[in-house]
C-alpha cells in the first residue's frame, strides 16, 4: 500500500515538473502578481481578464527565471480571458507550449491539478472534477462552450493558471471572477475561440440589434399556430440601429432570428454572435396579430 501511495505522489510531483515550465507569473496589477498559459512558443500568453489592470509595462516570469515584457494584445471580460504578447528577444529561447486535454475525454471525478506560478516557483492543489454540465453563459453575457467545475482550492495568485488532468494535459484555465465561492474552469475550446478571434480582431466581435425587449406570452391561437408560447416583445427601437433601419417596430414581437426561435432575451443574445455580425438574417415578428418576416443586419456591439 505504502508503495501504491508513493507511486500515485511520485506521479503527481512529475505531473506539475512536466506541465509547469508552459506556466508562467503574470505582473499586470498593483497587489499579487497572478498565472498565466503559453499559448504559443513565439510569446502569446492566456490569462484572466480581472487580473490584467494594465495594457502594456505587462511582466512575465518564466520557469527559468527570465521576466520578459509583455503588452495587452485584447481581452474578453465576459469570459474572463485575456491574451498577452510577451516580447522575445533575438537569440532568447522560445516559450515552452502545453498539451492541451481532449474535451471529450473528461468525466466527472477525473483527478486533477490546479497550478500557479504567483511567485518564482510553481504551486499546485490536487482534486478532482466536481461537475460537467452543458454550454452556458456567463452572467457578463459570454458563451462557453461546457461547464466544468472542479474542487481544487484557488489559492491567491492562481487565476489565470491551468487545470491539468492527469496526464499533464491542460483542461482549461482556472478563474475565481465568474462565480463567487466557485472554482470554474473555462475549457480548452472556448479558450481557442475567444483567443483566435482576439488575435484575429483584437477583440471579440459580438452582434447587435439594437432593441430593448422582454419576453411576452402570444395569444393561444397563435402560440398552437407557432408551437411557440412566448416571444420578445421590443419595448424600444434605437433610432437608425439595426432593427430601426430593417423596419421593426416598438411594439412588435419577435419570435424568430436566423430560423431559431426566440422565447427569452437569452435566446436572442446567443443568437447575436460574431459570425453573424453584417450578415443578413430572417426575422419574424408579430405585428397587429399578423406573422411577418423581415430581413435585418446584424451590427456589431463596439469593443
Amino acid at each position: 500500500m505504502a508503495s501504491v501511495l508513493q507511486d500515485f505522489s511520485d506521479a503527481l510531483a512529475l505531473t506539475v515538473e512536466r506541465t509547469g515550465p508552459a506556466v508562467v507569473r503574470v505582473e499586470a496589477r498593483r497587489r499579487l502578481p497572478a498565472t498565466g498559459i503559453v499559448w504559443s512558443a513565439a510569446g502569446v500568453i492566456v490569462t484572466a481578464h480581472h487580473v490584467v489592470e494594465q495594457d502594456d509595462h505587462v511582466g512575465i516570469g518564466l520557469h527559468d527565471g527570465r521576466t520578459l515584457s509583455a503588452r495587452l494584445l485584447g481581452r474578453d471580460p465576459t469570459t474572463d480571458v485575456a491574451v498577452l504578447q510577451a516580447q522575445i528577444g533575438q537569440g532568447q529561447l522560445p516559450l515552452t507550449v502545453p498539451t492541451w486535454a481532449d474535451p471529450a475525454d473528461l468525466r466527472v471525478g477525473h483527478l486533477a491539478l490546479a497550478l500557479g506560478r504567483p511567485g518564482q516557483r510553481v504551486l499546485a492543489t490536487f482534486g478532482i472534477i466536481s461537475a460537467l454540465g452543458e454550454g452556458w453563459r456567463t452572467p457578463a453575457g459570454g458563451e462557453v462552450d461546457h461547464y466544468l467545475q472542479s474542487d481544487v482550492v484557488m489559492l491567491p495568485g492562481f487565476s489565470g493558471g491551468p487545470l491539468v488532468d492527469a496526464a499533464g494535459h491542460i483542461i482549461g484555465m482556472n478563474t475565481s471572477a465568474m462565480l463567487r465561492g466557485v472554482s470554474l474552469t473555462i475549457p480548452a475550446p472556448t479558450l481557442r475561440r475567444v483567443v483566435e478571434t482576439i488575435l484575429s480582431h483584437g477583440h471579440v466581435r459580438r452582434g447587435y440589434l439594437g432593441v430593448s425587449a422582454q419576453a411576452a406570452r402570444l395569444p393561444a391561437l397563435l402560440a398552437q399556430q407557432l408551437q411557440q408560447e412566448s416571444g420578445l416583445l421590443l419595448g424600444s427601437v434605437e433610432a437608425d440601429g439595426p432593427a430601426d433601419k430593417a423596419g421593426l417596430f416598438m411594439g412588435d414581437t419577435l419570435i424568430s432570428l436566423d430560423n431559431q426561435p426566440v422565447r427569452h432575451l437569452d435566446d436572442l443574445m446567443a443568437l447575436l454572435t460574431g459570425e453573424r455580425v453584417g450578415r443578413p438574417l430572417s426575422a419574424r415578428i408579430v405585428r397587429g396579430g399578423q406573422v411577418q418576416t423581415l430581413d435585418v443586419v446584424i451590427g456589431e456591439r463596439s469593443a
